[in-house]
This record gives structure tokens, sequence and C-alpha cells, in this order.
């Protein structure tokens, strides 16, 4: 361990993986925002810790497999897909503003939220990451960890605009659904064939998927109203 610590390799890694991951954590922490903006005070700040750090722990673990699962035929679709479902989710205002048990479900769907999406996310993220880490382990987990309060002081910021400028809300669920269409078009099971007769798609499908997270988030929060 000590002899780790004096290795210049290891500090610098180290400062590789946090600067990895501040750079690939932008999406992460308008999820985060986005999550949250519906809960207040206490309850907020609780959903912003504890969502980021089970996000990074399961980065962590995704980390240590990414390479293989990135490489499974359909993973990115489903991901993609489940992805569109959270953003689309994320523009529908939800009902109550967090009081007893109705506060805590509120409180744990955030989280549930945060975790979701980061997973979805970190698939293709994780890869700069590991590759910081070429295999060490405790670099990974020590260099994830510092990130944490990095990207809570991201998502808090957020929020704070969010709150003076609501434009921002529909434009992190716009992030979303061109990052879900990026990846559907990524997936090992359909890049081969759209590189080789619809190479248009993959500038196409980023762009409609955030045009469509955004129409059908719009429609349904009318309908939402209307309802």
């Amino acid at each position: 361990m000590i002899a780790t610590l004096s290795s210049p390799d290891f500090w610098i890694g180290l400062l590789q993986i946090i600067g990895v991951n501040i750079l690939l954590s932008g999406d992460n922490a308008v999820v985060i925002a986005l999550a949250t903006r519906s809960l207040h005070g206490k309850r907020q700040k609780q959903a912003i810790t504890w969502g980021s750090a089970a996000a990074v722990v399961m980065r962590v673990i995704l980390t240590l497999f990414a390479v293989e699962l990135l490489k499974l035929p359909s993973l990115k679709i489903i991901g993609s897909l489940l992805l569109f479902w959270i953003a689309v989710k994320l523009l529908i205002p939800e009902d109550g503003n967090g009081k007893g048990i109705q506060g805590s479900e509120h409180l744990i769907s955030a989280i549930k939220t945060i975790m979701i999406a980061d997973l979805v996310m970190s698939l293709d993220n994780v890869i700069g990451v590991a590759a910081a880490a070429k295999g060490n382990i405790m670099l990974l987990i020590l260099g994830l960890g510092i990130s944490i309060p990095l990207i809570i002081f991201g998502s808090t910021l957020i929020l704070k605009l969010m709150q003076r400028f609501p434009v921002i809300i529909t434009l992190g669920a716009a992030l979303l659904g061109y990052i879900a269409g990026e990846m559907l078009v990524s997936d090992p099971l359909v890049s081969d064939w759209i590189d080789m007769h619809a190479h248009t798609l993959v500038l196409l499908a980023p762009i409609s998927g955030a045009l469509f997270v955004v129409a059908t988030g719009k429609w349904l929060d009318v309908t939402h109203g209307r309802a």
C-alpha cells in the first residue's frame, strides 16, 4: 500500500480517473438534478448524496466488467430504450412535494431513477475510467470515490439553475434523449449494418432521440395536466 502511494504512476492514474470522471459525469449531474427537483430541503440533499454515492459504486462494479459487457449484442439497445423512458418520465412533474409517506416514496423513487440512469449511461463512460485505472482496483475505487463530491456539487449547481431557468429541465431531458439515440445505433447488433447501408443514422439518431423525448414528454405533460 505504502509503496503504491509513493509511486508517481499511482498519482498520475488517480488524477486521470478523477479528470475522466468529471468530464463524463456532466450528463449524470443532469439526471440527478432532474430526478430530485420535486424534493425539497433535507430530502433533496439525501437523494443527491445517496443517489450519487450509489451510482458511483455501481460504476465501479460495472467498470470491472465493462469491456466484455459492451460486446454483448442488444445490451445498448435495451439500455437506450430504458434511457428514453427515464428521460420522458423526468419531463412529467410529480404530484405532491414530499411530506410523510409520500415524501419518502419520492425520495426512494429519485434515488432509483439516478441509479438506473447512471447505470445505463455508464456503459460507455466506464471504459475511459477503466483505461485510466489500468487494472488497479484500489486506484479505480479511490478515484471514483473522490469524484462523488464533485458530482454532487455539479448536480446542486444545475438544480439552482433549473429553479431560475426552467428551460434547463427540457434541455436536460433532451440531452438524455440524445445520448439514448447515440447508444441505440452503436449497439454491435446494428452498428455494422448502419455503417454499410445507413451511415446518416449515426448523425440523425441522437438528434431524433432528443426531439422524440421533448415532444413525447411535453405531450404527456399536457395530457397529465388535463387529467
